[in-house]
């Protein structure tokens, strides 16, 4: 079967949608000229899987590479730390101020929870944080190993998840976040060390509307369980923020951002490779535009492999092998993706460069997934379309209106 046959199950509606999608990612259009461009578009780049993040930018760039990430990390206007679904995140420091305090109070019973299951009781919790609190002002930056050293000294467990969750908790409070390269590592420190003074704070609701605005500017059409399921707040909080920021519903019941000058002229992109967890898969509530019957670029035990994009749909999967990289098609690719594809292998090849940035091993990955358990919002419901209610209206008034009373809502499928 060829390529076009393969992608010939997509509807003229889904690659409509996909289209805009992609042009609001950046996939498609002028590309980005710096990596804190990026992030602002996106808003938060998954950043478990550290190659992953930096392949994130580099599809949605143009002449970067992976040590402009990596200086951005170093001058400190891109961080990395825990933020939506309890999951490492990689944004822009001005971002963090108001990002942390709306997506990460609600991680704290599932961490608790986490924590006890580990042998870890609260009062031994708290020994933990103060120990790695009081390091970090003494000697941070300091590696997840020597902040073990220091917890176990505290006569805290460290074993199995338990530090993992130690520093989850740390993180959630607002004391500690990523900072810089320790080798093949990332260290921790305090923020108030590596970030300053925090700005005034944002009010929840003002918070909630700027969410919703630069969620829907990087992955605009959606859906309010799609901005709910990514941030990891409750559909109650996603149908107020696109109100607040006055989103507009459209005909096929999509959400968009009023006066959006992308979707009349949407064209898919061009045939390109996309690194692990990238955000195009993890943007919306479905994946299935993307991933049509390729379920397995993400594996049962959550990884999401990195993957070729053509017309739209995932054709391959891919890897680097021996520094080259090695596509493994879903079907027979038509000259001109391949040919599109292997250009674009080279510029992945120059994008790393001879940067040492690893993919995420399983050990990285059961240790993050760890870590993200911590967040048990119930936004994936069953049976539910990506559609919202024909109550939604389109003036921002009617539509706090709707939200404070709980009218908006995600439609049943039939």
């Amino acid at each position: 079967m060829s390529t076009s046959e393969s992608r010939a199950a997509a509807s003229p509606d889904d690659q409509a949608v996909t289209a805009e999608r992609c042009a609001a990612q950046l996939l498609h259009g002028d590309p980005a000229g710096s990596a804190e461009e990026v992030a602002g578009r996106l808003l938060a780049i998954q950043a478990q899987d550290p190659r992953g993040a930096r392949l994130a930018i580099r599809a949605r760039s143009a002449g970067l590479s992976a040590s402009d990430v990596e200086s951005a990390l170093t001058r400190r206007s891109l961080i990395v730390t825990w933020l939506n679904r309890g999951t490492l995140h990689l944004v822009r420091t001005e971002d963090y101020w108001w990002l942390h305090p709306l997506t990460t109070p609600q991680l704290r019973t599932g961490n608790a929870r986490r924590l006890a299951q580990e042998g870890v009781p609260p009062e031994d919790a708290e020994r933990a944080v103060s120990a790695v609190r009081a390091g970090l002002a003494a000697d941070g930056p300091l590696t997840r190993s020597q902040l073990r050293e220091r917890v176990a000294a505290a006569g805290v467990r460290t074993e199995g998840q338990a530090l993992v969750h130690i520093l989850a908790l740390a993180s959630i409070r607002g004391l500690i976040v990523r900072g810089p390269a320790a080798g093949r590592d990332q260290a921790f420190v305090l923020a108030r060390d590596w970030l300053g003074a925090p700005p005034p704070a944002m009010d929840r609701e003002a918070a909630l509307g700027e969410l919703a605005r630069r969620y829907l500017a990087g992955h605009s059409p959606a859906a309010d369980r799609d901005l709910a399921q990514w941030a990891g707040i409750g559909l109650r909080d996603a149908r107020f923020g696109l109100a607040r920021c006055g989103a507009v519903q459209r005909a096929d019941g999509l959400a968009e951002l009023p006066a959006s000058p992308r979707h009349a002229a949407a064209a898919l992109p061009p045939p390109r490779l996309l690194g692990a967890f990238d955000p195009l898969l993890l943007g919306w509530a479905s994946r299935d535009p993307i991933v049509g019957p390729h379920r397995r670029i993400v594996t049962v035990n959550g990884l999401f492999r990195p993957f070729a994009l053509a017309g739209g749909r995932a054709v391959a999967t891919w890897t680097i092998t021996g520094g080259q990289v090695v596509l493994a098609p879903f079907a027979v690719l038509d000259t001109e993706v391949r040919a599109a594809l292997d250009a674009d292998a080279t510029d992945v090849t120059r994008f790393l460069g001879g940067l040492d940035v690893r993919p995420a091993t399983k050990a990285d990955h059961v240790r993050r997934m760890a870590a993200s358990q911590t967040c048990t919002v119930g936004v994936g419901m069953p049976g539910l379309t990506s559609k919202v209610s024909a109550s939604m209206l389109v003036t921002a008034q009617p539509l706090l209106k709707a939200a404070r009373s709980s009218s908006w809502r995600t439609r049943r499928g039939p």
